[in-house]
């Protein structure tokens, strides 16, 4: 028994390796897709939007599909898409008269895989017979930064070796993991979330519960926290080192989230000696503290190095939040993943979008931008202060 749960979790580990991939991996081809296609960069920035779009859209849907098809039927279409969708990136944009169609079409396809790995990976680890739940859920959401920075190190590398012009072979080689998961999902154990013949709360009963809408801010918060700084770190990072953008994009992007997963991995393997609670709350007054150093020492280096910070930070608050909700609302089960995913991606859009807004409205400047989305820190620690975790793994809201 513990061999197979051992099997399920390397499965799921991998899987948040694929979220990687298909969130990170593109990106990285659009400059490659405005030169050879001749695509204007509106449209190659339309391909962040819809993908985002797709993904929520999932994230809001997959409640209603997933208990009924299955955990197992679920993340093997997850596996599915991904693939499907980074294989028909090197065939489709050739099949019509504009390319863009058929890098949109390939997107789309495999943002249902991204979309629908979101909701189910956590559940799946959540059910496994782990000891420590909200270690291996930690664990678990690091394996999505070791994936993010594998990505972009490994494709630099190979651009650098090989050139861009062979970006098709680099593409297809990543399809190897996501298909390689999929025979891995069809084999081993995939465990209930629910006591035999209990069954999962619905949206109605979920939404009745006062502690249900204190986790979904504190998704959004999570969320925001995380991304209104890490879209901005390339900046940063070109700023504070005066490098070129190719390599701000890795400094600046990869600095945060290797600092995320270290955090993420530092909870994963000695959680059981940490208090979530308390370790979630110096974490978010350390965000607090890297915003603040961003926006008001104006030094870029300093700031640079603020980003870095962030990044240590915000890394146990999206799989901490996870774990509360989990523990909190115990036959949450699929409807509750799939609300928090859906919260969480919210957020990871809000975040920036306010940056940009704010940092708009005062001539370009990104400190008043970045300060002003201390809010979201804020709020999620106003959030952590109003539900407390029992030792029982209760949830009891302080009024």
């Amino acid at each position: 028994m513990k061999q197979d749960y051992k099997k399920t979790t390397y499965a799921c580990f991998i899987g948040y390796i694929v979220q990687a991939i298909v969130n990170s991996f593109v990106p990285l081809l659009f400059v490659t897709f405005q030169k050879t296609y001749q695509i204007p960069l509106t449209k190659i920035t339309l391909l962040i939007t819809i993908n985002f779009v797709i993904q929520l859209l999932i994230d809001l849907l997959s409640a209603g599909f997933i208990d009924k098809i299955g955990y197992r039927a679920s993340v093997v279409i997850a596996h599915i898409c991904a693939a499907a969708g980074l294989v028909l990136l090197t065939v489709l944009p050739e099949l019509f008269a504009d390319p863009f169609v058929g890098i949109l079409m390939s997107v789309m396809i495999y943002a249902v895989g991204g979309g629908l790995l979101e909701v189910l990976v956590s559940p799946i680890i959540e059910a496994c017979p782990t000891d420590n739940k909200e270690a291996a859920m930690s664990l678990l959401h690091s394996f999505y930064c070791w994936g993010c920075t594998g990505v972009v190190l490994f494709s630099t590398v190979f651009f650098a070796l090989f050139g861009t012009e062979h970006w098709k072979i680099l593409t297809l080689l990543w399809v190897i993991i996501p298909v390689c998961n999929m025979i891995l999902f069809t084999k081993v154990p995939i465990y209930s979330l629910h006591e035999e013949g209990e069954k999962g709360m619905t949206m109605g009963e979920l939404f009745r519960e006062k502690v249900f809408w204190f986790l979904m801010i504190m998704m959004v918060c999570s969320g925001a926290s995380e991304q209104a700084v890490s879209q901005w770190a390339s900046a940063f990072a070109e700023q504070g080192l005066g490098i070129t953008k190719t390599i701000g994009d890795l400094v600046g992007p990869m600095a945060f989230s290797i600092l995320m997963g270290t955090s993420r991995l530092i909870y994963g393997k000695y959680g059981d000696r940490f208090d979530l609670d308390q370790f979630m709350k110096l974490s978010t007054l350390l965000c607090i503290g890297s915003y603040l150093l961003i926006a008001f020492v104006p030094v870029p280096a300093v700031e640079l190095v603020g980003c870095a910070i962030c990044g240590f930070s915000v890394g146990i608050m999206w799989p901490g939040t996870f774990s509360k909700a989990s523990a909190s609302l115990k036959r949450g089960g699929t409807v509750l993943f799939a609300l928090l995913a859906l919260a969480g991606d919210l957020g990871c859009s809000g975040g920036p979008t306010l940056v940009g807004f704010v940092s708009s409205a005062f001539s370009n400047n990104l400190r008043v931008g970045i300060g002003a989305s201390i809010l979201f820190p804020l709020l999620l620690l106003a959030g952590l202060v109003l539900v407390s975790s029992k030792r029982n793994e209760k949830c009891q809201i302080i009024f």
